[in-house]
C-alpha cells in the first residue's frame, strides 16, 4: 500500500525551493537565538538569508511550475474566499501553494528583505562595516561623503520589530500548515522534504 501511495505521489517542490526553505528556517532561528552575541556570524547568516531570498524572488519568475509566483499569487477575493472555506472545513485542495499559503510566501519574502536591509543599515551605523559603510552615518555626525544620515535608535527598534513580525508570520505559517495538512489529509512538512504530494 505504501509503495502504491509513493508511486501515486506527484513531484511538486523542486530541490531549490526545498533547500531554500530549510536554509531560511535554519538561518532565521540561528540568528534569533544567537542575536548579535557573535556579531560576525550573525551578519554573515544575515547576508546568506538575503542572498537566498533574492534568489527565490528570481526563481519565482523563472523556476519550475509550482515555484513560480504565477502559480500561487491570487486575487484578494480568492484568498479571502479560501480562508472562509478553510474555517468551514471545505477549502479546495491545491497541488502547489493554496491562496493563503501564497500570500504567506509573499509576506515572508517582504519581511525578510526588510529585516535584512535594516540589519545592513544598522551594521553600517554601529560598526561602520558592511556594504553601506561610509554611505550611511548617524544623524548629527559629519556627513561628508555620506548619502544618508540615519537614526541608529530608530533602526535598532525597526530591526527588533521586524524580527518579532517575522516570528509571528512563522507561527501563522506553521498553524496554516497544520490546519491544511489535517483538512486535506496530507503531510506538508514531509512534502517540503521529499518534494512530493498526493494528487488529491
Amino acid at each position: 500500500m505504501k509503495a502504491q501511495e509513493n508511486t501515486a505521489a506527484i513531484k511538486v517542490w523542486d530541490p531549490i525551493v526545498r533547500l531554500g526553505h530549510w536554509l531560511l528556517v535554519a538561518g532565521f532561528f540561528t540568528n534569533y537565538i544567537m542575536e548579535d552575541e557573535v556579531l560576525t556570524l550573525h551578519v554573515w547568516i544575515g547576508y546568506s538569508i538575503l542572498a537566498i531570498v533574492l534568489f527565490r524572488v528570481v526563481w519565482g519568475f523563472v523556476g519550475s511550475e509550482h515555484a513560480r509566483f504565477a502559480d500561487f499569487v491570487r486575487s484578494p477575493v480568492t484568498v479571502t474566499g479560501y480562508i472562509r472555506d478553510l474555517f468551514r472545513g471545505k477549502a479546495r485542495h491545491y497541488l502547489g501553494h493554496n491562496p493563503a499559503g501564497g500570500i504567506m510566501v509573499l509576506l515572508l519574502i517582504v519581511c525578510l528583505l526588510a529585516l535584512t536591509f535594516s540589519g545592513v543599515v544598522l551594521y553600517a551605523l554601529e560598526e561602520n562595516a558592511g556594504p553601506l559603510a561610509g554611505w550611511v552615518v548617524e544623524a548629527g555626525e559629519g556627513t561628508a561623503g555620506a548619502l544618508w544620515a540615519a537614526d541608529e535608535h530608530f533602526w535598532e527598534e525597526t530591526h527588533e520589530v521586524l524580527v518579532n513580525v517575522m516570528l509571528g508570520l512563522v507561527i501563522l505559517h506553521v498553524l496554516g500548515v497544520v490546519v491544511s495538512s489535517r483538512l486535506h489529509r496530507e503531510n506538508l512538512v514531509k512534502a517540503m522534504v521529499t518534494g512530493r504530494k498526493p494528487p488529491q
